[in-house]
């Protein structure tokens, strides 16, 4: 699956030349001469992987240059005439702020620091032009639901939505965090004040104590208790629950009466009346870039052995729907079945399941298969790999890119024991843990070849 994501993307990668209104390169998503932010945020998380050889901040580079003077960044441009899409229901072309998030991980995987300062007074105009356009007297924002990316999902009487104020508080954290990469003491105070503002709004008006789960509110501000979906689990990955709160949100990951299903995880519960086995588009479906959202969120919480099983069942569900018999080819969907192999099947037309979407394809199988299931952590500025491996198996990568550095890592078993086999051509920080062994280890990997014994660890 990792070999054939990048196969695709190879056929869908577009060069043009430096005219006005497209960028140079951006990864195609099926729609000639319109671009859209969405689809490149997510694709800029796995192309990092690409050892350079697609630029993931050319496409949102883009983005940047049609920046309005109040701060705007639409979803959607039409590419020919620079002009943004917009529709009805989303007039200002809003989408869920992943920009601050997008560009830290840029920090660490691609390591150019002159980067985050060329770009932070953009992301600071953009979060300033969606306070100034939604954000209301309450301190919540109010949004298009089109905003908030649920697809077909019944969001009705919803005023103020857990997952686009959750998406929020996540942006204000991340600008904290860049603010503290530039060393901008102002910056970072700034938005570690919006943060918390943020997030203690949420905790006390979004959160059930009843029912221990987050909630979308209404117009009076009362929580929609039968509206619960997968948006609540925005709140992990941007660190509002305490452990207490966060302890009930995972237990209901792994009910299957709830969002625990075979292919894990659906954007509505089991429990939920619209909830269907066929998919029924949102309503039911797994949806590639949620399983994202919940298993990095479940990484904060120190469940990253959860996380890493989540992520290798939705990868199963994803291969058995392209080879449903280990033989006939089948194809890959923006939204799978939550208990079978097969595209979620929408019954009233209300959602288009997307055929080899490939920007949320690419987070299961590039992202989350680096990061969540081998589970290497890497950091370009601190020249360091964090290897943690829930037990002993034989896996690992090859020829990983680390800043023009090549490096690979495989753990195998021998007549010695268990060895990791490690080369590089310039020396880095490697460290290795092994949950089941209760071993840790942080070791200067020098150029060339070495080797490692977990026994004398």
């Amino acid at each position: 699956m990792y070999d054939r994501t990048w196969v695709w993307i190879e056929e869908n990668w577009k060069e043009n030349d430096k005219s006005a209104h497209f960028p140079q390169a951006y990864l195609y998503t099926g729609k000639e001469g319109e671009i859209s932010l969405f689809d490149c945020a997510l694709s800029s998380l796995f192309l990092v992987y690409s050892n350079q050889h697609f630029d993931p901040c050319m496409q949102i580079d883009y983005f940047y240059s049609m920046q309005k003077e109040d701060g705007r960044i639409s979803e959607r441009y039409d590419m020919r005439t620079g002009q943004p899409i917009v529709s009805e229901d989303n007039p200002l072309g809003l989408t869920l702020p992943l920009l601050p998030y997008v560009e830290y991980c840029f920090y660490h995987k691609i390591g150019n620091k002159k980067r985050l300062k060329d770009v932070v007074g953009h992301l600071e105009s953009y979060m300033n032009w969606i306070a100034a356009n939604f954000q209301c007297e309450n301190g919540l924002f109010k949004v298009p639901y089109e905003a908030c990316r649920l697809g077909n999902v019944n969001r009705h009487g919803a005023v103020y939505t857990i997952d686009f104020n959750a998406a929020m508080a996540m942006a204000a954290l991340y600008m904290s965090n860049i603010g503290d990469i530039l060393n901008d003491k102002e910056l970072s105070f700034r938005y570690k004040r919006v943060y918390f503002s943020l997030k203690t709004r949420i905790n006390s008006m979004m959160w059930d104590p009843e029912t221990q789960f987050y909630y979308d509110l209404d117009g009076e501000g009362g929580r929609i208790v039968t509206n619960k979906h997968i948006g609540c689990y925005w709140t992990m990955l941007a660190e509002i629950p305490n452990f207490e709160y966060a302890e009930y949100l995972i237990n209901k990951l792994k009910d299957p009466a709830e969002f625990g299903t075979d292919n894990p995880f659906p954007c509505i519960p089991v429990s939920n009346p619209d909830f269907s086995q066929d998919g029924d588009g949102y309503r039911g479906g797994v949806v590639p870039f949620y399983t994202y959202i919940v298993v990095k969120g479940l990484v904060k919480y120190t469940t990253s052995i959860f996380a890493r099983e989540c992520a290798i069942r939705h990868m199963y569900f994803v291969l058995d729907t392209l080879h449903p018999d280990g033989e006939t080819v089948g194809e890959v969907w923006e939204a799978y079945k939550p208990s079978s192999e097969g595209p979620s099947v929408c019954a009233d037309q209300s959602f288009t399941n997307r055929m080899r979407y490939l920007p949320m394809l690419g987070l299961v199988t590039v992202t989350l298969m680096i990061e969540n299931i081998i589970g290497l952590d890497i950091s370009l500025p601190r020249k360091t790999v964090n290897w943690m491996m829930p037990s002993l198996e034989a896996m690992g990568i090859e020829k990983l890119s680390l800043k023009r550095n090549f490096i690979t890592i495989l753990s195998s078993k021998n007549l010695r024991g268990w060895e990791i086999r490690l080369e590089s051509e310039k020396l880095y920080y490697f460290t290795i843990e092994i949950l089941d062994e209760n071993k840790k280890k942080t070791l200067p990997i020098p150029s060339g070849k070495c080797s490692m014994l977990i026994d004398k660890l």
